[in-house]
């Protein structure tokens, strides 16, 4: 496994990150004792870096992991939608006690859309630099879908690093290609940003083009590390074979499970629309009284699957 530092955070980083939305509630939902094991895994291969988020309610896996491996080597990429000093200290307060750790290597504001929403989030920001100074947290960040964040977050030194949706077709970025979000990311890292990526096959629609799509995240310089979702052994294994050679061999193909994800929709959906607005990529719709799929937008995230009240949504 290579290894690179994140942007000017000084935290060293595996190429290949664990992107543990897989795993969670929102996905797959395994048990904890099955998620965790799997995490171990991976740790075991090299992969040091794990991404997760308030949203996904998957601390518990990681907080079981980390009673077998040395905390000083896991690096913890967390976040959430703190836009106060009181939601920023129960968002950290909650990551801290959720993992059972005395800090967070990287704390990202979820899902911001550029300039406006991180002002907009100031007192959030403030604090979690209150926080960095203190220790508790080691570096700050943002996630996004938008190539303007991308951009506006180079006027704000407080942002150390950026996680951004990255594929070959540009699959899940909401306001334009994926030639004008290289153009912004190549600028941020020449910034000294840390940046990694997430969705390098589009939420699973480029499955069937693996190899293809994954080579082309692979091949970016300005990338540091690369998250992908993650849900078994088999998968660490492929997915460490893809940032080493760019290839998977035969006989780990044919372990996975070739089944495309797909957005689940129970019969009880009462069609309250909450679902519809949660997703900002417009990939669910609400059609004669029930929500439905649209196919070439969603990215299978499962973020609508958290707003729905009357759990009637999940990826599987």
């Amino acid at each position: 496994m290579d290894y690179k530092q994140l942007g000017n955070t000084g935290l060293l980083v595996s190429r290949l990150c664990f992107g543990s939305l897989t795993i969670s509630p929102l996905q797959a939902n395994l048990p904890i004792k099955k998620g965790s094991e799997i995490i171990k895994y991976a740790y075991s291969k090299g992969i040091n870096f794990i991404d997760t988020a308030e949203l996904y309610d998957n601390y518990e896996y990681i907080k079981e992991v980390l009673k077998y491996i040395n905390r000083k080597e896991f690096i913890i990429a967390t976040k959430s939608y703190s836009h106060s000093r009181k939601t920023a200290k129960e968002s950290l307060n909650k990551a801290l006690k959720g993992l059972n750790t005395d800090y967070i290597d990287v704390f990202l504001l979820h899902e911001q859309e550029g300039e406006n929403t991180i002002r907009g989030h100031y007192e959030a920001v403030n604090f979690f630099m209150e926080a960095k100074k203190k220790g508790i947290i080691r570096a700050f960040g943002i996630s996004t879908h938008k190539i303007q964040a991308v951009k506006d977050s180079m006027k704000f030194d407080e942002i150390e690093v950026i996680h951004p949706i990255v594929n070959k077709t540009g699959l899940g970025i909401q306001d334009g290609s994926i030639d004008e979000m290289i153009d912004a990311l190549e600028s941020a890292y020449n910034k000294g940003k840390g940046i990694y990526s997430m969705k390098p096959l589009g939420g699973g629609h480029l499955i069937k083009n693996a190899e293809e799509a994954f080579n082309f995240v692979r091949n970016l310089s300005f990338l540091h590390s690369i998250a992908v979702g993650i849900q078994s052994e088999e998968e660490v294994d492929a997915d460490i074979s893809l940032i080493s050679t760019g290839s998977v061999p035969n006989n780990i193909k044919n372990k996975i499970d070739k089944k495309e994800r797909r957005l689940h929709i129970a019969d009880w959906c009462i069609g309250c629309n909450k679902c519809v607005e949660k997703c900002n990529h417009g990939g669910i719709i609400v059609t004669n009284g029930k929500a439905d799929t649209v196919k070439d937008k969603c990215i299978f995230c499962g973020y609508c699957a958290k707003a729905c009240p009357d759990f009637c949504i999940k990826v599987i």
